[in-house]
């Protein structure tokens, strides 16, 4: 049974529900990240010059719509700290569950016609059943049609007082200008792999994970800087692994279909030393394997980037924030140190263009092997 009076988080955690829904942040203090765009908001309830309609842009999982929710809570809370929602009052309950009348989520991606746009006109209309503000958060909006934006565009000219449109959208440049300029524009960054592995060392700790802080590392450089997929990778993870033992780097490889970085580095050996005949059969060997050889070459491409940036200025390289272990830093150092910038150039080029033929070719890894052997008549 769940307590009557349980706050939102008690309630989320009786909940079966996947990591990034059962820990989603319920108070701007909570979000890790994005301080441009809390501090602006926080700034605006505090001093009650909250806009009529907000524009979150930015990559997938970096937080528009958590703090879209924070947000609309917040406006509405009953018993609010400075500009930080109780959580506890009925009002900010409601919110938290999902049950309020007066929070209107729509995906803009199956929603986006001329006649879901009049139904908002109509609604909005209406006056919030419990609430001060009657809160719409709309998903994707950049997929609307031409006409629904238009549509679109009068409500924001003449919204109703009791009305905040918040519209969320990770393609900004779709969106018409004449929308955003009626919205207060904020751009959500793509989260650093600090501040996304902090975010998984709190799960961690809050789910009792025995895991290496490698592994986590590892989901952090592998969550492409969203939170929302690097916490359903150590879902994944969790799920493979159980909570009864520690979790390794070493195990969850596979899980999450990383190339070994020590095989990459084998394989740029080869093209240091201009042998072309091992570095091809060491692909066939490596892919008879099972290994993917597109996910092969976005790992060789990341490779010989981290090689080059080596390069260049080997204090612009970080071992965390590339993604490698320390040792596997002193190789590629190594390898950095045999080669001219110029051949490291033209080998990356080389093989950008591999990865794009072999979306289209017949057989899939050969323009990787055709770049192969052009690299190592180039060093």
């Amino acid at each position: 049974m769940i307590p009557a009076d349980a706050g939102p988080c008690i309630f989320l955690k009786y909940m079966n529900l996947v990591l990034y829904r059962k820990y989603r942040p319920q108070t701007f203090s909570e979000i890790i990240g994005q301080e441009h765009v809390v501090q602006t908001l926080t700034n605006a309830i505090s001093t009650g010059m909250v806009s009529h309609a907000y524009l979150f842009a930015g990559p997938r999982g970096s937080g528009k719509t958590t703090i879209a929710r924070i947000l609309a809570k917040a406006v509405n809370c009953q018993d609010r700290k400075n500009s930080e929602p109780c959580n506890k009052c009925p009002s900010c309950l409601e919110f938290s569950q999902g049950r309020s009348l007066d929070l209107i989520e729509i995906d803009a991606a199956s929603h986006r016609g001329i006649d879901e746009v009049r139904e908002l006109r109509d609604g909005i209309r209406f006056v919030p059943t419990k609430s001060k503000y009657k809160v719409y958060i709309i998903d994707e909006s950049h997929q609307i049609t031409k006409d629904a934006a238009n549509a679109l565009l009068k409500i924001l000219e003449e919204p109703p007082a009791h009305a905040i449109l918040i519209l969320a959208t990770t393609e900004i440049h779709k969106m018409i200008p004449t929308i955003v300029s009626r919205c207060q524009r904020f751009d959500f960054r793509r989260l650093t792999l600090p501040e996304i592995l902090k975010r998984l060392e709190i799960l961690s700790k809050k789910e009792n994970l025995k895991i290496e802080k490698s592994a986590l590392e590892l989901i952090a450089v592998n969550s492409g800087g969203s939170f929302r997929d690097a916490e359903s990778l150590l879902d994944q993870v969790i799920t493979f692994s159980g909570q009864e033992k520690e979790i390794k780097a070493e195990s969850i490889k596979d899980l999450l279909g990383i190339v070994d970085t020590i095989l990459v580095g084998q394989f740029v050996d080869f093209l240091i030393k201009k042998e072309a005949p091992k570095a091809i059969s060491f692909l066939q060997q490596t892919f008879d394997k099972g290994l993917d050889p597109s996910e092969f070459t976005k790992a060789l491409i990341n490779y010989l980037r981290q090689v080059l940036i080596t390069k260049i200025n080997p204090d612009l390289s970080n071992p965390l924030l590339s993604g490698f272990t320390r040792e596997e830093h002193q190789k590629l150092q190594s390898q950095a140190d045999l080669l001219k910038e110029s051949e490291i150039q033209k080998i990356i080029n080389l093989f950008l263009e591999a990865e794009n033929k072999m979306r289209y070719s017949s057989i899939l890894q050969l323009p990787l092997e055709l770049a192969t052997i052009e690299s190592c008549g180039v060093v």
